[in-house]
């Protein structure tokens, strides 16, 4: 594979070559985003931080959140058995999980309302203005509260003046795409703006045995925004949003031979195919859960929502609330054993409501002392059940785990800068949360191809609560080393909620809750302009992790006949302590005119620091964490003028190191290879006059076999990996006007 991109370097390096002649090279463009809350340059704020415009995110293929590991440092998004619920890392902060009960390290938002769950996250990216992702504890400006980081999506706003536009895709498969958007006044007052996206077509995948295809994709979403002026002194925006999902879902690459009863000659072989797969629906199943016999893996999908946000102008200061209620209906059929056999059919009905309302005042002084608190408050309810199909694996039938969760939080945040002298700024702040968490009606019930039922839990079906208030807060400082250098350093502590382990289980003490983990980090950093043309970010940092949240086996001691003995049961456990430490360097460079230059690498290692058990009762103390500990990628692009014309060619690629998938497991058949994706693009577009642009891309140009995610079920009966998408190209329009 490097002998491929070295091919790419030297392609990209000749094509600079034939430019006409050397022009002086031209400054960066500034950027600016708001994660401070606040608008302002991203060079002159104190936090590690990647910022991608809308019009770079579909440069480098950015259709949903989990993409975004292909154009930052240190981000990893993983589907749990390749399915729906994505599991997050940044800096290797992250939980892994396949229900969705339980938060996320890695906060996700849109337009400032938090998306607590992660299967919430999964919607169309569409008439995106930009991508903000914050690496590091967050919570002294943020409604949520996280350990690893935040992802910030902010959606272009309605505009005074009349503008439209509409985008077209069309590429490998029959995959076709397509967003639009209207934007304009209705008065000196009101104006709005309407935006939608489709996808559809592009399956990717075949069936091993009837060569049927899989990996459709039928999406629709639509936002409406309008924005009141009010007074002088309110602006009120209004946004509704919907959208609905009937894509097909992944199919599983089985890398074991297996076979239908465990322990028997294997039936299948492993599949050397990673693009092919098998599924099945037997008719009792399928009628058991809604669905028709035969229907193969797939979504059915439904998110919808508004938001409310009023910015008052005080005078001396800002005050914002944002009032939000999102509902999400997810129904899923997956294939967990990849295979015709039912060892494990899956189908997840999940009905998920979160109100949240967000109050925060900001000083608008321009003096040395600057503020922002505030107040969040959320509500969450989620009731889900997921039915198992084993009719061919553990005892012949079908399994059935529901429960309801509800979740309160409730955030005081506050944050304050003062600045001793015009290089030197102290930051503080501070949040205290209270957060409570119910549990509720937790029932596995197995019953068998005879009909028999086998009892789920001795007492019945079980309820757990959670109650816990937590601290956390950040120090820092920043000096300007010069007019466009930055140094900072700070000490910053988050929290992670605590939660309940949702998975099929028979023993009531794994529904037992988990405990909130803390994490303390310590961070340099420094943001520096060069030159005007060459600008380097760089931070360091060190965490201090514990009661980290990992799938493994608590140690109960129960009386026997004989006295004590110890038994385990799996489910999330609270690891004492760990560490990770580790950096990243960003780069963009305009070495001479026409020509852009972006890099990235990120680096981190963790380890475990105290006693903690994996699933084979195995000591880890000591041990690496399992997390990929090296990131890198970057974007070349160029351009020509060519009459009226001009031609950009760009091409970005990214480096995944390898890691082992799950947590506490040594075995090798569960590590994730390292791999390289390479895309590119050529787009014309005239230099004046009309708005329109047409575009050859390309993406995994070099065919690229790789692995989201490995997994397996029933104690390795059917090691399962979940591939990456082939290399796929196509043709982008666009006209606006």
């Amino acid at each position: 594979m490097g002998s491929r991109i070295s091919a790419a370097a030297a392609l990209a390096v000749a094509a600079i070559g034939v430019s006409t002649g050397y022009a002086a090279p031209t400054g960066l463009d500034e950027i600016v985003v708001t994660a401070q809350r606040k608008e302002e340059s991203a060079q002159s704020v104190g936090i590690a931080l990647s910022v991608i415009g809308g019009d770079a995110l579909k440069a480098r293929g950015i259709v949903k959140v989990n993409d975004l590991q292909n154009a930052t440092p240190s981000l990893e998004v993983e589907p749990a058995f390749g399915s729906g619920q994505p599991q997050f890392r940044l800096r290797g902060v992250g939980f892994i999980d396949y229900t969705s009960n339980n938060s996320s390290p890695v906060g996700v938002s849109v337009d400032d309302v938090a998306l607590p769950l992660p299967i919430q996250t999964q919607g169309e990216l569409f008439d995106i203005n930009r991508v903000e992702v914050l690496r590091g504890p967050q919570g002294t400006l943020y409604g949520r509260n996280t350990t690893g980081g935040a992802v910030n999506f902010i959606t272009n706003r309605p505009t005074a003046d009349f503008h439209a536009g509409i985008t077209a895709d069309y590429g490998s498969h029959d995959a076709f795409s397509a967003e639009g958007y209207v934007s304009g006044g209705f008065s000196d007052t009101l104006k709005g703006r309407l935006s939608w996206a489709t996808e559809q077509g592009g399956a990717w995948q075949r069936n091993r045995v009837s060569g049927d295809k899989l990996g459709d994709r039928n999406k629709f979403a639509v936002r409406a925004q309008f924005e009141w002026d009010a007074s002088k002194a309110v602006n009120l925006r209004l946004n509704l949003h919907a959208s609905q999902d009937k894509s097909d879902g992944y199919g599983l690459q089985l890398f074991t031979a297996t076979s239908a009863v465990p322990g028997n000659p294997p039936v299948i072989a492993a599949e050397t195919n990673p693009y092919a797969t098998g599924w099945s629906l037997r008719p009792s199943f399928a009628s058991s859960v809604g669905l028709r016999a035969g229907e193969k893996p797939g979504l059915n999908n439904t998110n919808n929502g508004l938001d409310l946000t009023a910015n008052i102008d005080l005078g001396f200061a800002r005050l914002t609330s944002i009032t939000a209620y999102n509902k999400l209906l997810r129904r899923e059929l997956t294939d967990w054993d990849g295979t015709a056999f039912a060892i494990t059919d899956v189908y997840f009905r999940s009905d998920a409501k979160v109100f949240s309302q967000e109050v925060r005042l900001a000083s608008t002084s321009t003096g040395p002392l600057g503020w922002v608190g505030g107040v969040y408050y959320s509500n969450e309810k989620l009731a889900e059940d997921f039915n198992n199909d084993l009719s061919e694996s553990l005892f012949g039938g079908l399994a059935t785990t529901s429960y309801e969760q509800k979740g309160k939080s409730l955030g005081v945040f506050a944050q304050g800068s003062y600045m001793f002298t015009d290089a030197l700024k102290f930051i503080l702040g501070v949040r205290q949360e209270h957060e409570t968490r119910d549990l509720s009606n937790l029932n596995t019930k197995f019953l068998t191809a005879g009909g028999f039922e086998i009892p789920s839990f001795t007492g019945g079906a079980q309820s757990r609560s959670l109650s816990s208030s937590d601290t956390s807060g950040k120090v820092a400082l920043e000096y300007q080393l010069a007019a466009r250098s930055l140094l900072y350093g700070s000490i910053s502590r988050g929290v992670k909620s605590g939660g309940f382990t949702t998975h099929n289980t028979l023993d009531p003490r794994s529904a037992n809750a988990f405990d909130p983990e803390t994490l303390v980090a310590y961070e340099l950093g420094v943001k520096s302009d060069i030159t005007p043309t060459l600008r380097v970010n760089a931070a360091v940092f060190y965490y201090d992790y514990k009661d980290q949240q990992v799938l493994s086996a608590e140690k109960f001691t129960v009386i026997g006949a004989n006295g004590p003995v110890d038994t385990y049961v799996g489910k999330f456990v609270n690891a004492p302590k760990s560490k990770i430490s580790g950096g990243e360097v960003e780069l963009q460079w305009r070495p001479i005119e026409n020509l852009e230059i972006g890099q990235y690498v990120g680096y981190k290692e963790g380890k475990f620091k105290d006693t903690i058990l994996n699933r084979k009762l195995v000591d880890f103390n000591g041990k690496d964490l399992d997390i990929p500990k090296l990131s890198y990628g970057g974007d070349i692009a160029y351009s020509w003028i060519i009459g009226g014309y001009r031609l950009r060619a760009e091409t970005n690629y990214s480096y995944h190191d390898e890691y082992q998938q799950l947590f506490l497991l040594t075995l090798p058949e569960h590590t994730l290879p390292s791999y390289w994706l390479t895309n590119a693009n050529v787009t014309l577009s005239p230099t004046s006059g009309s708005q329109w642009s047409a575009t050859l891309w390309g993406r995994n140009i070099f065919s690229e076999k790789y692995y989201l995610t490995k997994n397996f079920f029933l104690d390795e009966t059917a090691i399962v990996a979940a591939a990456g998408q082939p290399a796929t190209f196509g043709i982008r329009v666009s006209y606006s006007f």
